[in-house]
């Protein structure tokens, strides 16, 4: 008899033990499909704020962007000086170079072109003693825009006589040169519209 107790009370412990086992297995079977339920819930949220997230950086560059754009009407003067020196026996047609603007465009009060802004200019014809120029883009807030206007003859100087490249300086005399900071106006041939900051 005390044998059959002594079995019985094993017996009801290991299955105490099995459904116990069964049952923790079971909760934490639950505890994981409820964290992965959590997980997909907190995700959920993150992924919608995703694009709401993205979509800030777009307004704030919108905010940085010029508010308002300004045309420029044909004939507006133009002034610019050169950053390099240009010569007629070196340059040829097609040939870009840099300027800076002289003084800033002003449209009803408000400065569409700072001073100092840069400006492409094009050489569009070259002869011995002619070197002719155009406009043809400005750079404004990072970004360029075409610019189209009257071509122009630059300001001839002629390459200095040295006593000791007297035969260098014979053959120089036909070249015309364009001086680095001269300057020169060009006036727009067709309107152009440009960005302003508000």
């Amino acid at each position: 008899m005390f044998n059959t107790q002594v079995h019985r009370s094993l017996w009801l412990a290991l299955t105490a033990a099995a459904v116990l086992t069964v049952a923790g297995c079971s909760k934490s079977a639950t505890d994981e499909a409820n964290n992965a339920a959590k997980e997909a819930e907190a995700a959920k949220p993150a992924a919608a704020a995703k694009p709401a997230a993205a979509a800030k950086p777009a307004a704030a560059a919108k905010t940085a962007e010029p508010s308002a754009m300004i045309t420029l009407p044909k004939g507006t003067a133009i002034s610019a000086a050169t950053r390099q020196t240009l010569a007629t026996d070196k340059n040829k047609v097609g040939d870009t170079f840099a300027a800076s603007l002289s003084v800033a465009i002003q449209v009803d009060g408000k400065t569409v072109i700072p001073k100092g802004t840069q400006v492409t200019c094009r050489i569009v014809k070259v002869k011995k003693h002619e070197l002719k120029v155009t406009l043809a883009s400005v750079i404004i807030h990072g970004k360029s825009y075409p610019l189209d206007s009257n071509s122009i003859e630059g300001p001839k100087s002629q390459p200095k006589n040295d006593a000791k490249d007297a035969a260098k300086s014979k053959a120089n005399k036909d070249v015309t040169l364009l001086a680095a900071k001269s300057k020169l106006t060009f006036k727009l041939a067709k309107p152009v519209t440009l960005p302003v900051k508000g």
